[in-house]
Protein backbone atom coordinates (compact mmCIF):
# COMPACT_ATOMS: atom_id res chain seq x y z
CA UNK A 1 0.00 0.00 0.00
CA UNK A 2 1.52 3.55 -1.00
CA UNK A 3 2.23 5.68 2.20
CA UNK A 4 -0.27 8.53 2.80
CA UNK A 5 2.34 11.28 2.96
CA UNK A 6 3.30 10.59 -0.74
CA UNK A 7 -0.42 9.97 -2.28
CA UNK A 8 -1.44 12.77 -0.95
CA UNK A 9 -0.41 16.66 -0.91
CA UNK A 10 0.51 17.91 2.43
CA UNK A 11 1.47 20.71 4.50
CA UNK A 12 4.42 20.30 7.24
CA UNK A 13 3.78 22.28 10.14
CA UNK A 14 6.63 23.95 11.94
CA UNK A 15 7.02 24.05 15.96
CA UNK A 16 5.92 27.41 16.99
CA UNK A 17 3.04 27.58 14.59
CA UNK A 18 -0.63 26.14 13.87
CA UNK A 19 -2.72 25.56 10.66
CA UNK A 20 -5.88 25.22 9.86
CA UNK A 21 -8.58 24.19 7.29
CA UNK A 22 -11.65 23.41 6.24
CA UNK A 23 -12.21 19.47 5.20
CA UNK A 24 -10.83 18.74 1.35
CA UNK A 25 -8.11 17.14 -0.37
CA UNK A 26 -4.27 16.97 1.67
CA UNK A 27 -2.96 16.64 4.49
CA UNK A 28 -1.03 18.76 7.60
CA UNK A 29 1.46 16.81 9.49
CA UNK A 30 4.10 17.62 12.34
CA UNK A 31 7.48 15.47 12.79
CA UNK A 32 7.53 15.58 16.59
CA UNK A 33 10.22 14.60 18.95
CA UNK A 34 10.14 15.85 22.49
CA UNK A 35 7.47 18.96 21.21
CA UNK A 36 3.76 18.19 21.25
CA UNK A 37 1.51 18.18 18.57
CA UNK A 38 -2.22 18.57 18.79
CA UNK A 39 -5.36 18.32 16.21
CA UNK A 40 -8.65 19.70 17.01
CA UNK A 41 -11.69 18.61 14.88
CA UNK A 42 -15.10 20.24 14.51
CA UNK A 43 -16.99 17.19 12.36
CA UNK A 44 -19.90 19.23 12.06
CA UNK A 45 -18.26 22.56 11.05
CA UNK A 46 -16.12 20.22 8.85
CA UNK A 47 -12.92 22.11 10.18
CA UNK A 48 -9.84 20.86 11.74
CA UNK A 49 -6.68 22.45 12.72
CA UNK A 50 -3.02 20.92 13.87
CA UNK A 51 -0.62 23.04 16.39
CA UNK A 52 3.08 22.36 17.18
CA UNK A 53 4.24 23.40 20.40
CA UNK A 54 7.69 23.24 21.67
CA UNK A 55 7.62 24.44 25.40
CA UNK A 56 5.17 23.90 28.51
CA UNK A 57 5.41 27.70 29.36
CA UNK A 58 7.60 30.93 28.36
CA UNK A 59 11.16 31.15 30.09
CA UNK A 60 11.03 34.99 30.61
CA UNK A 61 14.52 34.71 28.72
CA UNK A 62 14.66 38.26 26.91
CA UNK A 63 13.52 37.78 23.13
CA UNK A 64 10.98 38.10 20.96
CA UNK A 65 8.46 36.41 22.12
CA UNK A 66 5.97 34.03 19.98
CA UNK A 67 3.19 32.35 22.03
CA UNK A 68 3.08 29.31 19.86
CA UNK A 69 6.21 28.00 21.03
CA UNK A 70 4.51 27.76 24.44
CA UNK A 71 1.58 25.26 25.75
CA UNK A 72 0.16 27.53 28.43
CA UNK A 73 -0.77 30.57 26.54
CA UNK A 74 -0.08 29.06 22.37
CA UNK A 75 -2.96 26.10 22.74
CA UNK A 76 -5.71 28.93 24.21
CA UNK A 77 -5.35 30.92 21.06
CA UNK A 78 -5.30 27.73 18.96
CA UNK A 79 -9.05 26.82 20.30
CA UNK A 80 -9.60 30.78 20.02
CA UNK A 81 -8.68 30.69 16.16
CA UNK A 82 -10.78 27.71 15.20
CA UNK A 83 -13.88 29.16 17.26
CA UNK A 84 -13.62 32.52 14.93
CA UNK A 85 -13.01 30.05 11.49
CA UNK A 86 -16.35 28.79 12.40
CA UNK A 87 -16.28 25.62 14.71
CA UNK A 88 -17.47 24.98 18.29
CA UNK A 89 -15.70 24.44 21.35
CA UNK A 90 -18.28 21.98 22.66
CA UNK A 91 -18.14 20.20 19.53
CA UNK A 92 -13.95 19.63 19.29
CA UNK A 93 -12.52 16.32 19.40
CA UNK A 94 -8.92 16.30 20.51
CA UNK A 95 -5.54 14.06 19.72
CA UNK A 96 -2.77 14.68 21.23
CA UNK A 97 0.86 13.23 20.79
CA UNK A 98 4.69 13.47 21.17
CA UNK A 99 5.69 14.52 23.87
CA UNK A 100 8.78 11.89 24.57
CA UNK A 101 11.67 11.67 26.34
CA UNK A 102 15.21 13.38 24.74
CA UNK A 103 16.85 10.01 25.84
CA UNK A 104 17.14 7.95 28.24
CA UNK A 105 17.69 9.63 31.74
CA UNK A 106 18.68 9.04 34.79
CA UNK A 107 16.56 9.66 37.81
CA UNK A 108 18.69 13.00 38.32
CA UNK A 109 17.41 14.22 34.33
CA UNK A 110 14.23 14.17 34.75
CA UNK A 111 13.85 17.82 35.11
CA UNK A 112 14.50 17.78 31.13
CA UNK A 113 11.73 16.34 30.55
CA UNK A 114 10.21 18.86 28.86
CA UNK A 115 7.66 17.03 26.41
CA UNK A 116 6.41 15.66 29.81
CA UNK A 117 5.59 18.84 30.93
CA UNK A 118 4.25 20.14 27.82
CA UNK A 119 1.81 17.05 27.63
CA UNK A 120 0.47 17.79 31.22
CA UNK A 121 0.13 21.34 30.57
CA UNK A 122 -1.92 20.80 27.56
CA UNK A 123 -4.33 17.72 29.08
CA UNK A 124 -5.09 20.41 31.59
CA UNK A 125 -5.80 23.18 29.06
CA UNK A 126 -8.40 20.92 27.35
CA UNK A 127 -10.06 19.95 30.50
CA UNK A 128 -10.52 23.23 31.23
CA UNK A 129 -11.89 24.07 27.77
CA UNK A 130 -13.96 20.69 28.71
CA UNK A 131 -12.86 20.02 24.79
CA UNK A 132 -13.19 16.04 24.24
CA UNK A 133 -9.78 14.37 24.08
CA UNK A 134 -10.20 11.52 21.83
CA UNK A 135 -6.58 9.90 22.23
CA UNK A 136 -3.66 10.68 23.92
CA UNK A 137 -0.76 9.05 22.83
CA UNK A 138 2.58 10.58 24.32
CA UNK A 139 5.77 9.68 25.82
CA UNK A 140 8.02 7.29 24.69
CA UNK A 141 12.06 7.75 23.42
CA UNK A 142 11.54 8.35 19.70
CA UNK A 143 10.34 10.51 17.05
CA UNK A 144 6.89 10.36 15.55
CA UNK A 145 4.64 12.09 12.40
CA UNK A 146 1.52 13.30 13.66
CA UNK A 147 -1.01 14.11 10.56
CA UNK A 148 -4.02 15.47 10.01
CA UNK A 149 -6.23 14.03 6.92
CA UNK A 150 -8.02 16.91 5.70
CA UNK A 151 -10.66 14.52 3.55
CA UNK A 152 -11.47 12.29 6.48
CA UNK A 153 -10.70 14.89 9.55
CA UNK A 154 -8.94 12.08 11.04
CA UNK A 155 -5.66 12.06 13.06
CA UNK A 156 -3.37 9.21 12.56
CA UNK A 157 0.27 9.18 14.37
CA UNK A 158 3.39 6.75 13.43
CA UNK A 159 6.63 6.29 14.30
CA UNK A 160 9.09 7.71 11.91
CA UNK A 161 10.91 5.32 9.97
CA UNK A 162 11.50 3.93 6.42
CA UNK A 163 11.32 0.59 5.08
CA UNK A 164 14.71 -1.17 3.89
CA UNK A 165 14.82 -4.44 2.05
CA UNK A 166 18.44 -4.97 2.01
CA UNK A 167 20.55 -5.07 5.15
CA UNK A 168 23.97 -2.78 3.71
CA UNK A 169 25.89 -4.00 6.14
CA UNK A 170 26.45 -6.90 3.93
CA UNK A 171 27.70 -5.01 0.57
CA UNK A 172 29.11 -1.92 2.54
CA UNK A 173 33.10 -1.82 2.64
CA UNK A 174 34.92 0.18 5.46
CA UNK A 175 36.43 3.24 3.77
CA UNK A 176 40.63 2.58 3.93
CA UNK A 177 42.64 5.29 5.49
CA UNK A 178 43.84 6.40 2.04
CA UNK A 179 40.37 6.43 0.73
CA UNK A 180 39.38 8.64 3.36
CA UNK A 181 42.72 10.97 2.68
CA UNK A 182 41.58 11.31 -0.76
CA UNK A 183 38.15 11.98 0.07
CA UNK A 184 39.06 15.02 2.51
CA UNK A 185 41.59 16.25 -0.15
CA UNK A 186 38.89 16.11 -2.67
CA UNK A 187 36.79 18.74 -0.31
CA UNK A 188 37.63 22.32 -1.74
CA UNK A 189 39.06 23.90 1.38
CA UNK A 190 37.66 27.13 2.69
CA UNK A 191 39.15 30.13 0.61
CA UNK A 192 41.75 32.08 2.01
CA UNK A 193 39.71 35.03 2.66
CA UNK A 194 36.95 33.07 4.55
CA UNK A 195 39.68 31.71 6.98
CA UNK A 196 40.95 35.03 7.56
CA UNK A 197 37.40 36.43 8.32
CA UNK A 198 37.18 33.39 10.57
CA UNK A 199 40.07 34.31 12.44
CA UNK A 200 39.43 38.08 12.95
CA UNK A 201 36.31 36.60 14.94
CA UNK A 202 38.88 35.49 17.67
CA UNK A 203 40.77 38.88 17.09
CA UNK A 204 39.40 42.02 18.44
CA UNK A 205 42.30 44.23 16.56
CA UNK A 206 40.61 44.20 13.21
CA UNK A 207 38.29 47.46 12.11
CA UNK A 208 35.03 47.99 10.21
CA UNK A 209 36.81 48.95 7.31
CA UNK A 210 39.42 45.75 7.37
CA UNK A 211 36.19 43.04 7.21
CA UNK A 212 34.56 45.37 4.38
CA UNK A 213 37.54 45.30 2.50
CA UNK A 214 38.20 41.38 3.01
CA UNK A 215 34.54 40.56 1.93
CA UNK A 216 34.23 43.09 -1.34
CA UNK A 217 37.19 40.94 -2.95
CA UNK A 218 35.05 37.85 -2.72
CA UNK A 219 32.06 39.01 -5.59
CA UNK A 220 30.51 35.37 -4.84
CA UNK A 221 31.07 36.26 -0.97
CA UNK A 222 29.26 39.53 -1.01
CA UNK A 223 26.37 38.23 -3.16
CA UNK A 224 25.64 35.30 -0.22
CA UNK A 225 26.29 37.91 2.52
CA UNK A 226 23.93 40.36 1.11
CA UNK A 227 21.28 37.30 0.76
CA UNK A 228 21.36 36.38 4.16
CA UNK A 229 21.09 39.77 5.38
CA UNK A 230 18.06 40.15 3.45
CA UNK A 231 16.64 37.04 4.55
CA UNK A 232 14.33 36.55 7.03
CA UNK A 233 16.53 34.53 9.40
CA UNK A 234 18.26 37.59 10.54
CA UNK A 235 15.56 39.72 10.55
CA UNK A 236 17.05 42.61 9.63
CA UNK A 237 15.09 45.88 9.36
CA UNK A 238 15.28 47.38 5.99
CA UNK A 239 17.03 46.58 2.61
CA UNK A 240 21.03 45.91 2.10
CA UNK A 241 22.02 45.95 -0.63
CA UNK A 242 25.85 46.74 0.04
CA UNK A 243 28.59 45.22 2.37
CA UNK A 244 29.21 49.03 3.48
CA UNK A 245 25.43 49.55 4.34
CA UNK A 246 25.39 46.20 5.62
CA UNK A 247 28.07 47.09 8.28
CA UNK A 248 26.31 50.64 9.14
CA UNK A 249 23.00 48.53 9.72
CA UNK A 250 24.68 45.22 11.51
CA UNK A 251 27.89 46.28 12.81
CA UNK A 252 31.11 44.59 12.64
CA UNK A 253 30.28 41.74 14.88
CA UNK A 254 26.70 40.31 13.04
CA UNK A 255 28.82 41.09 9.74
CA UNK A 256 31.39 38.78 10.66
CA UNK A 257 29.22 35.97 11.82
CA UNK A 258 27.04 36.32 8.17
CA UNK A 259 29.88 36.53 6.34
CA UNK A 260 30.86 32.82 8.02
CA UNK A 261 28.19 30.97 7.46
CA UNK A 262 28.04 32.34 3.69
CA UNK A 263 31.59 30.81 3.21
CA UNK A 264 30.38 27.55 4.29
CA UNK A 265 26.85 26.93 2.31
CA UNK A 266 28.20 25.24 -0.30
CA UNK A 267 30.01 22.63 1.60
CA UNK A 268 27.11 21.20 2.70
CA UNK A 269 24.84 18.88 0.32
CA UNK A 270 21.31 19.58 -0.80
CA UNK A 271 19.70 16.48 -1.60
CA UNK A 272 17.22 14.45 0.96
CA UNK A 273 19.67 11.68 1.64
CA UNK A 274 23.12 10.56 3.52
CA UNK A 275 22.65 12.61 6.62
CA UNK A 276 20.04 15.13 5.68
CA UNK A 277 16.76 13.88 5.89
CA UNK A 278 15.30 16.71 3.91
CA UNK A 279 16.86 19.00 1.11
CA UNK A 280 19.16 21.08 3.02
CA UNK A 281 18.97 19.36 6.28
CA UNK A 282 22.35 19.67 7.34
CA UNK A 283 22.95 23.37 6.68
CA UNK A 284 19.84 24.29 8.57
CA UNK A 285 21.12 22.04 11.32
CA UNK A 286 24.55 23.57 11.16
CA UNK A 287 23.09 27.39 10.96
CA UNK A 288 20.75 26.32 13.83
CA UNK A 289 23.29 24.95 16.23
CA UNK A 290 25.47 27.92 15.36
CA UNK A 291 22.70 30.21 16.72
CA UNK A 292 21.42 28.34 19.39
CA UNK A 293 25.75 28.12 20.11
CA UNK A 294 25.89 31.81 20.57
CA UNK A 295 22.23 32.32 22.67
CA UNK A 296 23.75 29.94 24.98
CA UNK A 297 27.15 31.98 25.26
CA UNK A 298 25.37 35.34 25.44
CA UNK A 299 23.40 33.91 28.72
CA UNK A 300 26.67 33.17 29.91
CA UNK A 301 29.38 36.22 28.93
CA UNK A 302 32.53 33.58 29.30
CA UNK A 303 32.61 32.55 25.90
CA UNK A 304 32.55 34.96 22.69
CA UNK A 305 29.31 34.52 21.19
CA UNK A 306 31.02 35.22 17.82
CA UNK A 307 33.19 32.20 18.26
CA UNK A 308 30.33 29.97 19.82
CA UNK A 309 28.47 30.76 16.67
CA UNK A 310 31.55 29.72 14.25
CA UNK A 311 32.44 26.36 16.50
CA UNK A 312 28.48 25.43 16.22
CA UNK A 313 28.39 26.23 12.61
CA UNK A 314 31.13 24.21 11.40
CA UNK A 315 30.68 21.25 13.97
CA UNK A 316 29.74 18.83 11.61
CA UNK A 317 31.90 19.76 8.85
CA UNK A 318 33.19 15.62 9.13
CA UNK A 319 29.43 14.74 8.04
CA UNK A 320 30.45 16.49 4.39
CA UNK A 321 33.40 13.94 4.47
CA UNK A 322 31.30 10.97 5.06
CA UNK A 323 28.09 11.83 3.31
CA UNK A 324 27.85 9.82 0.46
CA UNK A 325 29.45 6.89 2.42
CA UNK A 326 25.90 7.76 4.43
CA UNK A 327 23.96 7.88 1.45
CA UNK A 328 24.94 3.87 0.52
CA UNK A 329 23.58 2.71 4.13
CA UNK A 330 20.92 5.32 4.78
CA UNK A 331 17.70 2.82 4.96
CA UNK A 332 19.91 0.96 7.48
CA UNK A 333 21.22 3.99 9.18
CA UNK A 334 17.73 5.57 9.20
CA UNK A 335 16.43 2.90 10.79
CA UNK A 336 19.06 2.19 13.70
CA UNK A 337 19.27 5.65 14.37
CA UNK A 338 15.20 6.93 14.18
CA UNK A 339 13.32 3.49 14.99
CA UNK A 340 16.04 1.93 17.66
CA UNK A 341 17.57 5.02 18.86
CA UNK A 342 20.81 3.69 18.31
CA UNK A 343 23.48 6.48 18.49
CA UNK A 344 24.78 8.09 15.57
CA UNK A 345 28.40 7.58 16.61
CA UNK A 346 28.76 3.53 17.56
CA UNK A 347 27.08 3.58 13.95
CA UNK A 348 29.89 5.53 12.27
CA UNK A 349 32.28 3.30 13.87
CA UNK A 350 30.73 0.08 13.20
CA UNK A 351 29.92 0.44 9.36
CA UNK A 352 33.28 3.32 8.76
CA UNK A 353 35.71 2.52 11.17
CA UNK A 354 35.89 6.24 11.87
CA UNK A 355 33.48 9.09 13.14
CA UNK A 356 32.56 12.04 11.32
CA UNK A 357 33.86 14.76 14.78
CA UNK A 358 37.39 12.21 13.99
CA UNK A 359 37.18 13.56 10.25
CA UNK A 360 35.97 17.15 11.20
CA UNK A 361 39.11 17.34 13.48
CA UNK A 362 41.10 16.05 10.48
CA UNK A 363 39.70 18.89 8.24
CA UNK A 364 39.97 21.17 11.02
CA UNK A 365 43.73 20.60 11.09
CA UNK A 366 44.16 20.65 7.16
CA UNK A 367 42.37 23.95 7.04
CA UNK A 368 44.73 25.44 9.54
CA UNK A 369 41.08 26.35 11.86
CA UNK A 370 42.02 27.89 14.87
CA UNK A 371 42.98 25.34 17.83
CA UNK A 372 39.37 25.81 20.24
CA UNK A 373 37.39 25.44 16.73
CA UNK A 374 39.17 22.38 16.03
CA UNK A 375 38.52 21.60 19.65
CA UNK A 376 35.08 21.80 19.42
CA UNK A 377 34.62 20.04 16.29
CA UNK A 378 36.35 16.94 17.25
CA UNK A 379 34.72 16.94 20.20
CA UNK A 380 31.37 18.20 20.36
CA UNK A 381 29.66 14.42 20.94
CA UNK A 382 32.07 13.86 24.06
CA UNK A 383 32.96 17.38 25.42
CA UNK A 384 34.57 15.85 28.59
CA UNK A 385 37.45 15.37 26.59
CA UNK A 386 38.26 18.76 25.74
CA UNK A 387 40.96 20.82 27.58
CA UNK A 388 41.61 23.67 25.38
CA UNK A 389 38.36 25.61 25.80
CA UNK A 390 36.05 22.98 27.16
CA UNK A 391 33.73 25.83 28.30
CA UNK A 392 33.12 26.31 24.32
CA UNK A 393 33.00 22.61 23.71
CA UNK A 394 29.91 22.37 26.46
CA UNK A 395 27.90 24.78 24.27
CA UNK A 396 28.54 23.24 21.08
CA UNK A 397 27.61 19.91 22.67
CA UNK A 398 24.22 21.33 24.17
CA UNK A 399 23.29 23.32 21.17
CA UNK A 400 23.67 20.32 19.09
CA UNK A 401 21.52 18.27 21.41
CA UNK A 402 18.99 20.70 21.55
CA UNK A 403 18.67 20.81 17.47
CA UNK A 404 18.74 17.33 17.33
CA UNK A 405 15.71 16.55 20.32
CA UNK A 406 13.62 18.95 19.39
CA UNK A 407 13.69 19.73 15.95
CA UNK A 408 13.20 16.67 14.25
CA UNK A 409 13.04 15.90 10.47
CA UNK A 410 16.23 17.72 9.22
CA UNK A 411 19.01 15.45 10.04
CA UNK A 412 19.64 11.76 11.06
CA UNK A 413 21.68 12.39 14.24
CA UNK A 414 20.38 11.81 17.50
CA UNK A 415 22.80 13.01 20.34
CA UNK A 416 23.28 10.46 23.73
CA UNK A 417 21.99 12.79 26.53
CA UNK A 418 23.93 11.49 29.14
CA UNK A 419 26.62 14.23 29.16
CA UNK A 420 23.36 16.68 29.35
CA UNK A 421 23.64 17.69 33.05
CA UNK A 422 27.29 17.79 33.19
CA UNK A 423 27.52 20.11 30.52
CA UNK A 424 25.19 22.65 32.28
CA UNK A 425 27.35 22.17 35.55
CA UNK A 426 30.20 23.03 33.03
CA UNK A 427 29.20 26.13 31.43
CA UNK A 428 27.28 27.45 35.11
CA UNK A 429 23.75 26.84 34.53
CA UNK A 430 21.18 24.11 36.10
CA UNK A 431 18.90 21.63 34.84
CA UNK A 432 16.20 23.59 35.38
CA UNK A 433 17.71 26.30 33.05
CA UNK A 434 17.70 24.02 30.19
CA UNK A 435 14.27 25.09 28.77
CA UNK A 436 16.28 28.23 28.10
CA UNK A 437 18.54 26.80 25.97
CA UNK A 438 15.90 25.36 24.00
CA UNK A 439 13.91 28.77 23.54
CA UNK A 440 17.36 30.04 22.15
CA UNK A 441 16.51 27.56 18.70
CA UNK A 442 15.95 29.89 15.95
CA UNK A 443 12.44 29.83 15.16
CA UNK A 444 12.56 31.59 12.22
CA UNK A 445 14.79 29.12 10.32
CA UNK A 446 11.81 26.19 10.12
CA UNK A 447 8.82 27.68 10.79
CA UNK A 448 6.25 30.19 9.47
CA UNK A 449 3.84 32.59 11.35
CA UNK A 450 0.38 31.18 12.74
CA UNK A 451 -1.81 30.66 9.31
CA UNK A 452 -5.41 30.21 8.06
CA UNK A 453 -4.94 28.18 5.06
CA UNK A 454 -7.43 28.59 2.66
Amino acid sequence: MESLYKSKPHQTVPSGAYAINKKGEGIMDAHLGSCVGVTLVDHQANLGGLIHLLLPEPTGIDRHWNPFNYASPGLPLFIKALCEAGASKGRLVAHVAGGALIGPLCDRDLILDIGGRTSDIVERILFQEEVYIQRFETGGYFSCRMSLDLETLRTKVEPIGLPSSQDPRTTLKKPLADELSRLMENICPIPQINLKIIRMVRDDNHNLQDIAREIRQDQVLSAKVIRLCNSALFGVKGRIDSIDRALVMLGEKRLLKLAVSASVENFFPEVAHGYSLCKGGLYKHAIGTALTAEGIAGMRGKVSSDIAYTAGLLHDIGKVVLDQHVAAAYPFFYRRTQEEGVDLIQMENELFGTTHPEVGGRLAEAWDLPITLREAIRHHHAPEEATVDPELTHMVYLADLVMSRFLVGQELERLRTDQTTSSLEKIGLSPDQFPEIIDWIPQQLFSAPPQFLS
